[in-house]
């Protein structure tokens, strides 16, 4: 397979997710924003309410209908991109995904006509049930999407079938309650609910800030930051429990995330650090050019015990016999010797020799776990890109402790002060709004380039999965998908200052 045909299916794949991904989170969060004001409506019968919760709901709609063109691109890529994996593992993973669209989409796509549609066409408590059925529908299908990639992250709940060299689920339950596949639900979704809280008090600032329709964007600003401000305590405690599970299931990637090359115990955080772009595994230069850590917080994070020992780079590529850590030239070989058994083993099936094909099959389920070790050159394979792994990481910790922060002055100066007078909130409020979906961007450039070389983590590279195809044919739909998705980005953005500007007044 040529590298550059890997390189080229792994670009579209990216643009791919990284796109539908700025659709997303806003669908997750305003979803439950919109209801939450419906809810308001309903109980007070006061108009004012039916007025924004329709405003929030038409950005909404504009939103989803471009959120799910992209989405459903993604999903065709998995069988054209990447036919080896999709043959390897699709018993498995193909199973959540049927799940997310017989179930859960249909239950949004149905209940969005309603919520959209039916507002002089069916009684109050109906559509407000379908409006809180569209938020729970979306988070649902975001459920089962994230349970599939959990399972990429954390594989199990499956036997390896050697006839048909596929792997076949064997334990629905520990696929849906992975604890990987949990705690990335919960960290992803939250993540979703504070780029809607900024998006709702952003543009309830911009109003403040044009001095129009003040009464709404107020009280939008307290829903939206309330929402916020909960949600943002949320993903601290999620973020913890998915830190958590790293450092159990993929610790080659919590070690990329904070560049710690030498394992430690009593492992402080980095807070802020600029890497030394000159450290290799093999030299003795310093890790850091500059470095500022917390601490002990590595082993609280990572193992929930201040002094837990913490292995870095070298201790999973090169081994450390005092903590019983295997190298990776070791797992290399396990694999070469499970990836042989199953050439054997298809060889003596052909035969019919029954004592070979036993006697395979045993080899091939001890060294199963390590398949995918088989196809690494060198034990420096596992190693992620770590600059990228280190900064997204820590972008990604340092926005959310700004959100927090911020929604916490927004409450107090919206309740308690006249947040008119504090033009720089305002200002802030509405700069913050990319600024949530680079954070959530920023999280899945960590989930998904901290656990290279791995497709499906220990079991199948990157560089196995792909489609043997033509690197032309990859290059052409990159460059068709990236002018699509950018139109597409354009055309959302475009509609939504249009609609923006006319306001609350106007969205009847």
């Amino acid at each position: 397979m040529e590298e550059y045909l890997v390189d080229w299916s792994r670009a579209q794949f990216a643009l791919t997710a990284i796109y539908h991904w700025l659709f997303v989170p806003l669908t997750l969060g305003l979803g439950f924003i919109i209801a939450i004001m419906e809810t308001i409506y309903v109980k007070t019968g006061d108009e004012f309410w039916k007025k924004t919760t329709k405003f929030w709901m038409t950005l909404f709609a504009i939103n989803f209908a471009i959120g799910v063109a992209t989405g459903i691109i993604m999903e065709f890529e998995f069988g054209t991109n990447w036919a080896n994996y999709s043959w390897f593992v699709g018993d498995i993973f193909g199973a959540p995904l049927a799940v997310e669209g017989i179930l859960a989409f249909f239950m949004e796509s149905t209940f969005f006509a309603v919520m959209f549609f039916g507002w002089d066409k069916v009684s109050k408590g109906f559509h407000l049930l379908s409006t809180w059925l569209v938020a729970i529908g979306s988070n649902l299908s975001a459920l089962w999407i994230l349970v599939a990639n959990g399972w990429m992250q954390y594989p199990v709940g499956m036997k390896f079938n050697p006839d048909t060299v596929r792997n076949e689920m064997d334990n629905f339950w520990d696929v849906l309650f992975s604890p990987v596949a949990i705690s990335k639900f919960l960290h992803t979704i939250s993540s979703g609910y504070i780029v809607a809280s900024l998006f709702v008090v952003g543009i309830s600032a911009w109003y403040l800030l044009k001095r129009r329709d003040i009464e709404f964007a107020k009280k939008s600003m307290v829903v939206g930051a309330t929402f916020g401000l909960i949600t943002s305590l949320f993903v601290i405690l999620t973020g913890d429990e998915s830190a958590h599970q790293v450092a159990l299931k993929q610790p080659v990637k919590l070690a990329a995330m904070e560049g710690l090359y030498e394992g430690k115990t009593d492992a402080g955080i980095v807070g802020i650090g600029v890497l030394n772009p000159k450290k290799t595994l093999t030299n003795d230069e310093e890790p850091f050019l500059f470095e500022l850590e917390a601490p002990y917080a590595l082993s609280l994070l990572g193992y929930h015990d201040i002094h837990a020992f913490v292995p870095g780079l070298k201790d999973l590529v090169y081994g450390n016999e005092k903590y019983n850590l295997e190298s990776a030239q070791s797992k290399i070989e396990k694999g070469k010797i499970a990836i042989n058994a199953l050439k054997e083993y298809k060889k003596a099936k052909k035969e019919n020799n029954i004592q070979n094909i036993e006697k395979y099959e045993k080899i091939l389920t001890e060294n199963m776990k390590y398949f995918g070790y088989g196809h690494l050159e060198k034990p420096e394979d596992i190693v992620p890109p770590i600059p990228l792994t280190f900064y997204t990481f820590h972008l990604m910790v340092a926005l959310g402790s700004w959100f927090l922060v911020l929604f916490a002055l927004i409450l107090f100066f919206t309740l308690k002060r006249d947040i008119l007078n504090n033009k720089w909130l305002l200002i802030s409020a509405v700069t913050s709004i990319p600024l949530g979906y680079i954070a959530s961007e920023a999280g899945w450039i960590v989930a998904e380039v901290g656990r290279q070389p791995w497709a499906i983590q220990d079991l199948m590279p990157v560089g196995i999965a792909v489609t043997d195809i033509s690197t032309s044919n990859v290059k052409t739909t990159f460059f068709m998908f990236a002018f699509l998705f950018t139109v597409l980005l354009i055309a959302e953005i475009k509609i939504m200052l249009g609609q923006i500007k006319i306001g609350p007044e106007g969205g009847h």
